[in-house]
């Protein structure tokens, strides 16, 4: 009898572990990211339906030009799920927002992580990842300093000549000193970062221009902070591609991907992170669909997302944010916006 229960007890402990983790879930962003967060799933990881028929779930609130493009979210190991945000094409910050359901979103900061660099031009596609053994969050992001790598300069867009910086915080008010996380000696955007077994994995774009690369590369680190190894080859083709993120899917890597000269998602799978095969043709993702990640979500916690009443997405004010105070060799965040569900902030 105990044989049996013990059965029958590992049969459905491994189907509510499955079920824990049963929805991928993408955020996205569409046109310039003016309209806010929007929201995909899948069951299977290459067909992705929008929710709530395409709909944003939350209205910027933070920034000169109050954009959310970029978005990323993860879950935290506070149970909670965190998401950072390009606010705008310049600037020196970023936006951060957190929720319990993926609903409710109830405070917009921002985090001025390169004000100390007056030369800072910008603040593009920043992510979080979590260290749980550490109880702490790194959150990235590319920033092109004018006059900084001038080596690299002339292989780049208008002057950009971007390369990954990084802060970490326990709590998202508190934030370390802004150091670089990652100089491959090229023009470098929109990293992402997976752990796999002792190792972690850096997914990145070399941005530069002339001669042309603009593809995903691989860079690796046995700390979260680094270093980090010289990237590999391309793993994308030949076609321009960014705004990379990775999950794990059966036995394999997913690495999605925004070909944005075609206007589309594309996709390829690697069972080593050596050997890659383009699976652009499996994947679907609504039209319009922009750099976003990837995280995966209970199927209890989907049902309720998706019966969730969005009709009226958070709205926000217009004031002028104020400045957030300043500690020595680090920074903390002030809110910038709070709001209740179909409510403007007085």
């Amino acid at each position: 009898m105990r044989g049996w229960l013990f059965i029958i007890f590992f049969f459905y402990a491994g189907a509510a572990a499955q079920a824990q983790d049963s929805i991928f879930l993408f955020s996205y962003f569409t046109g310039n990211g003016e309209d806010g967060l929007h929201l995909a799933y899948s069951k299977d990881g290459y067909h992705f339906t929008a929710l709530h028929k395409g709909q944003p779930l939350l209205k910027p609130a933070v920034g000169k030009d109050r954009l959310m493009r970029d978005p990323c979210i993860i879950r935290g190991g506070d149970g909670q799920f965190h998401m950072v945000w390009t606010v705008g094409w310049q600037g020196q910050g970023i936006g951060y927002a957190s929720s319990p359901d993926l609903i409710h979103w109830p405070v917009q900061k921002y985090i001025p992580v390169m004000e100390h660099e007056p030369a800072a031009r910008n603040c593009w596609a920043p992510e979080i990842t979590y260290d749980p053994e550490e109880g702490l969050y790194m959150i990235y992001w590319a920033t092109t300093i004018t006059g900084r790598f001038p080596e690299t300069l002339a292989a780049g867009d208008d002057g950009y000549n971007h390369r990954i910086y990084y802060t970490t915080t326990r709590d998202f008010k508190n934030f370390s000193e802004t150091k670089l996380l990652l100089e491959p000696g090229f023009n470098v955007i929109d990293a992402t970062i997976q752990k796999s077994g002792n190792s972690y994995i850096m997914f990145l774009k070399n941005e530069t221009r002339r001669p042309a690369e603009k593809n995903i590369r691989l860079a690796f680190a046995e700390e979260l902070t680094g270093p980090y190894g010289a990237p590999g080859p391309p793993v994308t083709g030949n076609y321009w591609a960014e705004g990379p993120t990775a999950a794990r899917l059966e036995d394999n890597w997913i690495v999605y991907f925004d070909k944005y000269v075609k206007g589309r998602m594309g996709a390829v799978v690697s069972e080593d992170l050596e050997r890659w095969k383009d699976v652009s043709r499996r994947v679907r993702f609504p039209k319009g669909t922009r750099h976003g990640t990837i995280v995966k979500i209970s199927g209890k916690e989907f049902e309720t997302l998706k019966n969730a009443n969005v009709s009226a997405p958070l709205k926000y004010s217009r004031h002028s944010r104020q400045s957030p105070p300043r500690l020595p060799g680090s920074f903390s965040a002030a809110p910038s916006a709070v709001a209740e569900p179909g409510k403007a902030v007085e």
